[in-house]
């Protein structure tokens, strides 16, 4: 016995009035169906309704955008104003701490030395999706200008590792790998003055 298949769940509220009305029009003077329930009469009165609703809904929206769009300009010119009076502040005080905070100002702090580099973290190796590459991953260092990294063939020894690559992102393709060699990649932090932290804890990957 064939049932009706609604779906409504599918509609979005402007397809689900379309749908409806095309329900609506279908049954109006349908003899199979001579007495719907509810009648074509509210149907209609619902359908009309949520068209109401719908437009009140995108008027709404459009109004809220024109708001959002307004807000975000107005902000946009008080962060250029305070900004021009920033530099203004800078060129009459002459840099002299007292006057800039009296002006409700903050000041500048000195730059700092970074230090010592850390150890480069939660290195991470995965395989590539090309034969004989890995990916390599691990954590940014703060104030690292590069990264060294050494590679190994298993087993690891003192004199095995050899330099690999540099890179000035906490990522790294690796390729021209034997596919089905087990490899070992450590990396360490580099910083601006050349200061080198020291190696990450190795990580080893079956080679694809």
């Amino acid at each position: 016995m064939a049932k009706v298949k609604l779906g409504l769940d599918q509609f979005t509220p402007d397809e689900l009035a379309a749908f409806a009305n095309v329900i609506k029009t279908a049954m109006t003077g349908n003899a199979n169906f001579p007495a719907p329930n509810p009648t074509l009469t509210s149907l209609g009165t619902l359908i009309t309704t949520l068209q109401t609703k719908i437009a009140s809904y995108n008027t709404s929206l459009a109004a809220v955008d024109t708001a959002l769009a307004d807000r975000d300009a107005a902000e946009l010119a008080l962060r250029a104003g305070l900004t021009q009076e920033a530099a203004y502040v800078d060129n009459a005080s002459g840099g002299d701490r007292i006057k800039i905070e009296s002006a409700g100002m903050n000041v500048r702090a000195g730059n700092a030395p970074i230090g010592p580099m850390p150890q480069v973290l939660n290195l991470i190796l995965d395989a590539s999706e090309f034969d004989g590459a890995l990916e390599a991953n691990w954590g940014p260092v703060r104030g690292a200008a590069s990264y060294e990294l050494q590679t190994s063939v298993d087993p690891v020894t003192a004199s095995s590792w050899a330099f690999r690559e540099v890179s000035t992102k906490s990522s790294i393709h690796l390729n021209t790998f034997t596919s089905g060699a087990k490899m070992w990649v450590r990396v360490r932090a580099i910083g601006a003055d050349n200061n080198k932290g020291p190696w990450s804890d190795p990580a080893a990957k079956t080679v694809p």
